[in-house]
């Protein structure tokens, strides 16, 4: 099958969404299949890649981030789709492009591909101070009345994980199925866990080996919530002890290490680029922390279990769905009080007992070549189906 993705969130110096696609490419091509993605860019040029290419279109950029440019005109973007032919049409962003692709002519099947919700990460934390979440979810059903606009032009619908599937059906939302993501498991393990690694983590946050390692991954964000995690680990540190490793960077890292000033059992850390060092420092520590409620689907926890690290996450969000119960403690969602309690629950827990349950969960961590293969399985039964909505 040939699959053609309009997609404005593609830049060759993004994050999340870049690592899928080129990973999806190279899985699908793989299986005999072709991906070709359409992103805006600076100029028209082609990246050929083995099993699929970039086709850049000369966009205007995004005002408040250099690395993306924002689809505004339809017609090179149907000129292309009317060339390549595709055998099924993938969207993802509810902007500009959620109608330039729905409003395509072309014979081929348009999916919308849900990746993030935009409710939950951005209404819901800048207003979390002011109104209930029930009450900015009614405050904010406009949203989901102009989704539903732009997804009738669509054949089917798409999300990454069941959570996001959940909210989007509460908010009445039309989703038709739920196709969660998966990660590279071959790069994760147990195996790799090096007590010398632990121990010069712990000795980074002035602990001795016998002290507990948590690991916190990801952009220094507000809607990672990290002053959460660092409150949690400080009121948690008072009856045992505790260091707390942070990997990332962000517009947020000033007001991070103030908060860490008084801390010096929590550390931060650069991202680390090297898969291989990522992974063992995965490995040797003794639990993944995270905060984020409105992660659609836990990529950092998946990588986490695979490593055979326990989780302490939100109750609710894609690490909640992803997490094993058997070697996991869940929280309620932004409260820090709530987490300090599970990271308690956590580690007053047998410890081999613990680490068996997390070897046996890392062994059921879902693949992204088995998101691939349900993917396309989906795909050829709708073009089979042969039954079109109107553009």
């Amino acid at each position: 099958m040939r699959i053609v993705d309009v997609n404005e969130f593609y830049s060759p110096t993004g994050g999340g969404v870049r690592t899928y696609v080129d990973r999806k490419m190279a899985v699908m091509a793989e299986m005999g299949h072709e991906l070709i993605v359409i992103a805006p860019g600076r100029r028209d040029w082609v990246d050929d890649r083995p099993g699929g290419r970039i086709i850049y279109v000369k966009a205007p950029g995004m005002p408040f981030d250099a690395n993306y440019g924002l689809f505004w005109d339809s017609a090179p973007v149907h000129a292309l789709l009317d060339a390549l032919a595709p055998d099924v049409v993938e969207a993802s962003s509810p902007w500009r492009p959620a109608w330039i692709v729905g409003k395509w002519h072309g014979a081929a099947p348009r999916v919308f591909f849900m990746h993030n919700d935009n409710v939950a990460a951005y209404p819901m934390r800048w207003f979390e101070r002011f109104a209930s979440p029930e009450r900015i979810e009614r405050s904010f059903a406009w949203y989901s009345r102009y989704m539903s606009r732009f997804l009738a032009h669509y054949d089917a619908v798409l999300t990454n994980g069941p959570a996001l599937q959940k909210r989007l059906n509460a908010r009445g939302v039309r989703v038709d199925a739920a196709m969660p993501l998966g990660i590279e498991r071959a790069h994760f393990s147990p195996d790799l866990r090096d007590a010398g690694l632990r121990a010069e983590l712990l000795a980074d946050c002035g602990l001795g080996p016998d002290a507990h390692l948590l690991l916190g991954i990801g952009r220094h964000h507000p809607e990672k919530r990290w002053p959460l995690v660092i409150e949690a680990v400080k009121r948690a540190s008072r009856s045992r002890p505790i260091g707390l490793t942070l990997i990332g960077d962000g517009y947020e890292r000033r007001r991070i290490e103030r908060l860490i000033a008084d801390a010096p059992y929590i550390r931060l850390q650069k991202p680390v680029y090297d898969r291989a060092r990522l992974a063992a420092i995965m490995a040797s520590s003794d639990a993944l922390i995270h905060a984020s409620e409105a992660e659609p689907f836990g990529l950092v926890a998946s990588e986490a279990m695979a490593s055979g690290l326990p989780l302490i996450v939100p109750d609710t969000g894609g690490c909640a769905e992803v997490a094993d119960r058997h070697c996991a403690e869940l929280y309620r969602a932004r409260d820090a009080a709530s987490a300090a309690e599970a990271i308690g629950r956590l580690f007053d827990r047998d410890a081999a007992l613990l680490r068996r349950a997390a070897i046996v969960a890392a062994a059921r961590v879902r693949t992204d070549v088995e998101h691939v293969r349900d993917l396309m399985a989906y795909y050829e039964a709708l073009v089979a189906r042969g039954q079109r909505v109107a553009a």
